[in-house]
Order: C-alpha cells, then sequence, then structure tokens
C-alpha cells in the first residue's frame, strides 16, 4: 500500500496527454479480431490495458508489446480459455460477448471489486442466444455455446460497456443483429468512440430509431491504428490549473474527438478557468487565483454522459465560490469504488462543505481547505482528482498505487509542471 502527500504548489508548464484508455480498449479488441496482422499506437502501461492484452491473447491472438506499441497477428483460437480481467470493467464487459460469439468455453475472474459490478445484462441477454452461463451473480462466470443473431434489448442506463460488448461481438455472426434500448442511453460518447473504431476497421454499424442494427458476417481489417489522447485525464490538469493558477499547456489532445469527456473544456469555462486553443493545443489559465474562491464559481453539472470526470469537478467545486451541484451521477457508485461516496467523504476529511444525494453531490465552495488525510478507495481517479486539492493544502491520500490503473505516470507528470507530490511505497 502506498501513500501520496500533495503540498501547495504553482502548477504551471506543458503536458503531453497519455493516450485515450477508452479508445485503445476499442482499437486493441479490434485489432485482436483482425484477419491479418495489426498495429495499434500509442498505448500506455496501465493495468488495465494489460488486463486486455491478457484477454486478447486468451482469444488465441500473437501479441507483442514494445515501447507503446502493440502487434497483433491471428492465431488459433482455442476450445476453452481462462479470461483474467483484474480490475478492468471494459475488459470484462467488452470481452464476453466476443468469446460467446466465436463458440469459445470461457471462465471470466477478476479482482477488487470487478467480481462485484453488474453482469446481469448478458446473464439474461445470452442464455436467449445459444450461450449457457453459470454465475452466481458476479464473478466467476463461465460461459459455453456460441452466439446466435437476432435482436438484443438492452436497457441504456447501466453501463455503455454492455452495448459497446455487442457492437463487437455481432458482425462475426452469420445473420443480422439489432440493438434495441429499452430505457434512454447514458454515456452516448462511448458508444460513438466505439463505432468510430469500429468504422476504422472495416465494420459497419447502422443507427435506428431506437438503437442499431448490425449486419453480420462482416470481416475487421486495418494494418494499423493511431490511438488518440484521453480527454479524462485532462480533466485533472484543468482542475489544477483551476486552483493554482496555470498556465497549463496541454498536448495530444484531438479538437474534435467524439470522446464525451471533451466537455471539459466547458465545464472548466463556467467555473470561470480561461481556456484558449490554437492548433490541437490548449491552454488553462487561473489569473484570479489569488483571489477570494479564485474568482471561480459554482456552477450545475448534468454527469450523465461525464461520469468520470466527476471526482475532477468536485475538487474545483471545493475552491468555488456558492454551490455546485452534480447530479445524474448515480452510475457512479458501481465503479472502482462508489465514487460519490468516495469523494464525499475524501472532500469532507480536508475540510469541503460536501453532501451527497441519491445521485450526486452538493458542494459549497470554500476560500480555502484545511487539509488532512483522506482514503483514496482504490480508485485511480479519487486519487488523482485530489491532487489539486493538494495544491491548496496538504493532502495524504491513501491508495496511491491505484494510479496505475489508468495513468502509471501521473505524479512524473504532474511534478513535471511544479506539482509536490511526495510518494512512499509505489517506485515513483
Amino acid at each position: 500500500m502506498a501513500d501520496v502527500t500533495y503540498r501547495a504548489a504553482r502548477i504551471a508548464g506543458s503536458v503531453q496527454i497519455p493516450p485515450s484508455k477508452s479508445a485503445a480498449h476499442r482499437a486493441l479488441l479490434c485489432a485482436a479480431l483482425c484477419t491479418a496482422p495489426c498495429t495499434v499506437s500509442p498505448v500506455d502501461t496501465s493495468a488495465d490495458m494489460y488486463a486486455t492484452l491478457s484477454g486478447i491473447r486468451a482469444l488465441g491472438v500473437s501479441v507483442a508489446f514494445t515501447d507503446g506499441v502493440v502487434r497483433t497477428a491471428p492465431g488459433v483460437r482455442p476450445a476453452r480459455a481462462v479470461v483474467d480481467c483484474n480490475e478492468s470493467g471494459s475488459t470484462l464487459r467488452f470481452l464476453i460477448p466476443v468469446f460467446a460469439a466465436l463458440g469459445i468455453e470461457a471462465a471470466f475472474i477478476g479482482r477488487g471489486r470487478l467480481p462485484e459490478r453488474p453482469i446481469g445484462v448478458y446473464t439474461d441477454l445470452l442464455p436467449r442466444h445459444g450461450v449457457q452461463v453459470e454465475t452466481a451473480g458476479g464473478l466467476p462466470l463461465k460461459m459455453q455455446g456460441r452466439l446466435r443473431s437476432g435482436e438484443y434489448r438492452v436497457p441504456g442506463n447501466i453501463s455503455s460497456q454492455f452495448i459497446t460488448g455487442l457492437l463487437f461481438a455481432l458482425p462475426l455472426l452469420h445473420g443480422d443483429s439489432t440493438i434495441v434500448l429499452t430505457t434512454p442511453l447514458e454515456s452516448k460518447g462511448y458508444i460513438d468512440l466505439t463505432i468510430e473504431a469500429l468504422g476504422s476497421f472495416g465494420i459497419d454499424v447502422q443507427e435506428t430509431e431506437d438503437g442499431w442494427l448490425v449486419p453480420g458476417g462482416q470481416t475487421y481489417s486495418a494494418p494499423s491504428h493511431t490511438v488518440e489522447g484521453d480527454w479524462s485525464q485532462a480533466a485533472f490538469f484543468l482542475s489544477a490549473a483551476a486552483v493554482s493558477g496555470g498556465p497549463v499547456t496541454l498536448r495530444g489532445l484531438n479538437p474534435t474527438s467524439v470522446q464525451g469527456d471533451r466537455e471539459c473544456i466547458g465545464l472548466w469555462r463556467r467555473f470561470g478557468l480561461q481556456i484558449t486553443e490554437e492548433d490541437g493545443v490548449y491552454t488553462a489559465e487561473n489569473p484570479r487565483a489569488g483571489e477570494p474562491f479564485r474568482g471561480l464559481r459554482g456552477i450545475r453539472i448534468d454527469a450523465r454522459q461525464i461520469p468520470d470526470m466527476v471526482p475532477a469537478l468536485a475538487v474545483t467545486a471545493a475552491f468555488a465560490r456558492g454551490e455546485t451541484v452534480i447530479y445524474n451521477a448515480a452510475r457512479l457508485r458501481i465503479k472502482e469504488s462508489d465514487r460519490l461516496a468516495a469523494m464525499e467523504a475524501a472532500l469532507s476529511a480536508i475540510g469541503a462543505d460536501v453532501r451527497g444525494t441519491a445521485d450526486g453531490l452538493v458542494i459549497c465552495g470554500k476560500p480555502h481547505l484545511l487539509g488532512g488525510r483522506a482514503a483514496g478507495y482504490n480508485d485511480h481517479r479519487v486519487v488523482m482528482a485530489l491532487a489539486a486539492a493538494g495544491c491548496d493544502c496538504p493532502v495524504t491520500v491513501t491508495d496511491a498505487e491505484s494510479i496505475q490503473k489508468s495513468y502509471p505516470g501521473f505524479f512524473r507528470d504532474f511534478r513535471a509542471i511544479g506539482g509536490n507530490a511526495d510518494v512512499v511505497n509505489l517506485g515513483q
């Protein structure tokens, strides 16, 4: 177990935002399903990426990963496999229907909170389409049989990862299939990201009035794929710039990305942060950082499409004048931690005025926080979000090692722009 202590600092400098974890998951799985070798880059060395690489190896795919470049080549499909998803929900939910579509008997296992996270959409759907499923309600999950084409009725308000998994698998089936939404879709940006990735590998998906039509008998094909920068990671540096002043320059982001978290630019501008863009390079600065409340103002945030940004948004809100209300974020209760409860507890521990609701947080900003010790809840986004609070007051956060899940270089990059992060027992 590792702790990180953030201490007051003025953040200023340039950050190369790492490749998108969400885009990389999708590109790697598409590459694994190609009928010829494929190269995907850049790919970060995070725990979630290693989980997906392990999963596609279990498909019988040859995988080489060197210096941020993944090279895949078709191999012999196994009759059965054990798939260790570690703590990666994307790996689990993307791969289950793919193994089913290929008729591979599989056992899925995982760690941390992953065995407890919902998979009921699949345990309901798959048996209706030719696949036998054995589970006590979570992981381990065992399945056998081959997926059949047809109509797949899916709730849109549980996790978009179930829809993405089906979108990967259904093109492999002999007949055409439809995905029909039974409730309004949340996190639409992630579905757009999936469809964009599929298109770059030659897979056609047609949007319908209430879902998607997925023609069967398609073939994945692309010699290479480039992974764009991660907008959800940019949020931590925007929050730090808002609290400490900046300027912070963010490089490696795609201004026309379909990632839903691209909305972070508009949200931090609403808080009062000055953000400019030139040739895809963003610079964030808060010239009023020395004033009471740093010139920031509370806002209302509908988090339905941007749940991953809530921890970073909550920290900025803790310093903004007035009240910030974050709502439509109930799905955060089933992430790596109960993220709403985790952020409420962590911010309260360092002196913030925050109250949890059924689907969000209500935060009344203060000019300064007292600092103290906060639990990281083994959640990478909680640990990284609190770096911005540490720009104002000393904050010690447990479970610092959890950043390995998505952004192993975060402390390095934070220090490179003036951040003060003292890490014990992490090896960085």
